[in-house]
C-alpha cells in the first residue's frame, strides 16, 4: 500500500531534473509548465489504472502459487497501465509536437529514461509482494543491485526452466 505509491513519486521526481534540463539545452524551456501538465496527467492515469486492475491482482494472488509467475503478472499489470498513461501522455502531447516537432524526440527521451528509473526504483523498492520463502520485511537487506540482471535471469527461469 505505501510502496506503489512511493514508486510512482521517486521514479517521477528522480526522472523530472534531468528532463527538465534537456527541456531547457534544447530550447523549449517556455513549454515545461504545459510539458510538466502532460507528464502528471500520465502519471495520475496510470495511478488510476493501477487501481482499477488491483481486484485482477488479488484475484491472480489468490489463484496462482507460483512466485516469480506473481512478478511476471505484475509486469503486465504494470504494462498495461504504462500504456494507458502513455496514450493520455501522447494526447497531452500532440499540441507541443504540432508546434515544436523537438517534443517528439522529448517524449521518446522522456519514456526512456522513466521507464529505466522506474524498473531499477521498483527493484530497490521490492519486494511489492512476499517471497514465500523469505521472511516478511519491508526493505531487503540486498535491496540495492542491478534490476536488470535479475530481470533476464528470471525470464530465461520462466520461459526455459517453468515449474
Amino acid at each position: 500500500m505505501l510502496k506503489l505509491p512511493a514508486l510512482l513519486i521517486l521514479a517521477f521526481a528522480l526522472s523530472l531534473p534531468s528532463f527538465f534540463v534537456l527541456n531547457m539545452l534544447l530550447g523549449v524551456r517556455d513549454d515545461f509548465a504545459d510539458v510538466l501538465r502532460a507528464l502528471l496527467s500520465a502519471q495520475a492515469a496510470l495511478a488510476i489504472v493501477l487501481l482499477s486492475l488491483s481486484p485482477l491482482t488479488l484475484l491472480w494472488y489468490l489463484s496462482m502459487n507460483h512466485h516469480e509467475a506473481d512478478i511476471a503478472f505484475n509486469a503486465i499489470i504494470f504494462s498495461v497501465a504504462a500504456v494507458s498513461g502513455q496514450g493520455v501522455l501522447r494526447r497531452h502531447y500532440r499540441t507541443l509536437i504540432a508546434l515544436r516537432p523537438v517534443h517528439a524526440h522529448l517524449l521518446r527521451i522522456w519514456l526512456i529514461v522513466y521507464a529505466f528509473v522506474g524498473i531499477q526504483a521498483a527493484w530497490v523498492l521490492r519486494p511489492f509482494i512476499g517471497d514465500p520463502g523469505r521472511p516478511t520485511e519491508f526493505f531487503r537487506h540486498d535491496a540495492w543491485g542491478n534490476a536488470y540482471i535479475w530481470l533476464a535471469k528470471m525470464t530465461c527461469r520462466l520461459l526455459f526452466h517453468p515449474d
